[in-house]
């Protein structure tokens, strides 16, 4: 996996650093303090679908930095907010406070807030994408990616779990994981064709199947991962007798599954031949990652 972990470190180095930079052009302030505290470190794994689905549709890296910069904003966002006390009331994420901690609830509901607007921002400049049907298309699947059809649709139906009289069944879980997951998986792979007016077909059944590995991969390692490495709080799910994949498939079973999955993803990618090999090894790395 030698040249996705070069890849990959190269695309989190730029899309932080993009991001970095326009969050520092914001009025100072203890909410920008805490926006620039947030976009600091993680994989940056959505950050680095865009950029190579661009880079597989011949579209520079130039235009790509602005949509990976503004999937990680709103993948930020998401985290500050899922973090909070009325969500999955987190104290640690990446192994530093969460913002909630850190600061207050207040700036941590204004910095989400923030670091979704300035994605929006990020897609509607001239050099997001290199024409303005471009430029329409990311934001309009953005929002809806984002919105109360996808991710944010994913989190209620993850919340309304929790006082469910019935643990979710497999094909509720896996509807919830599509849209809190899978969602902005989906948009950071499909960003690519979609900037260079091409077929979205391969690279939206590539991260169907890649997003859902991702989660079923988080669910594995929150009941046998080890929290020093991972940065953030495990065996949570378990605790709130919430339902999961492993708790229905069992350990050997999700994990099956996830192997299955990979494999799926990385079929999915044939009409790209070896160009799409980082991709590929992408898919093996959700599965085998410890954080």
């Amino acid at each position: 996996m030698t040249g996705f972990v070069v890849r990959l470190a190269d695309a989190a180095s730029v899309t932080e650093a993009r991001l970095q930079a326009e969050i520092v052009t914001q009025p100072a302030s203890t909410v920008r303090d805490a926006m620039a505290y947030t976009a600091r470190g993680g994989k940056k794994l959505r950050g680095f679908l865009v950029l190579e689905g661009a880079r597989l549709h011949g579209v520079g890296r130039e235009l790509a930095v602005q949509p990976a910069a503004a999937i990680e904003a709103v993948h930020a966002y998401s985290l500050v907010h899922d973090d909070l006390p009325a969500m999955d009331d987190d104290s640690l994420r990446r192994g530093q406070p969460t913002v909630h901690v850190k600061w207050d609830e207040a700036t941590a509901i204004l910095v989400g807030d923030a670091l979704q607007a300035l994605a929006f921002g990020l897609l509607a400049r001239d050099d997001a994408a290199p024409t303005p049907q471009a430029r329409l298309a990311l934001l309009a699947t953005l929002a809806q990616a984002s919105g109360a059809a996808g991710m944010v649709l994913g989190q209620a139906l993850d919340i309304a779990a929790e006082t469910s009289p019935a643990p979710l069944t497999l094909a509720q879980i896996t509807q919830l994981q599509a849209c809190k997951t899978g969602a902005l998986i989906e948009w950071s792979a499909c960003a690519g064709p979609r900037m260079a007016g091409a077929d979205t077909g391969a690279l939206a059944a590539y991260a169907h199947a890649l997003g859902l590995a991702f989660q079923i991969a988080d669910d594995i390692l929150d009941v046998e991962g080890d929290p020093a490495l991972a940065g953030k709080r495990l065996q949570k799910d378990e605790a709130a007798g919430k339902a999961t994949f492993v708790s229905l498939l069992g350990l050997d079973g999700a994990k099956a599954r996830a192997r299955d999955l990979v494999a799926q993803a990385q079929a999915a990618l044939d009409p790209y031949g070896a160009q799409a090999d980082v991709l590929r090894q992408a898919a093996q790395f959700v599965i085998a990652r410890q954080t």
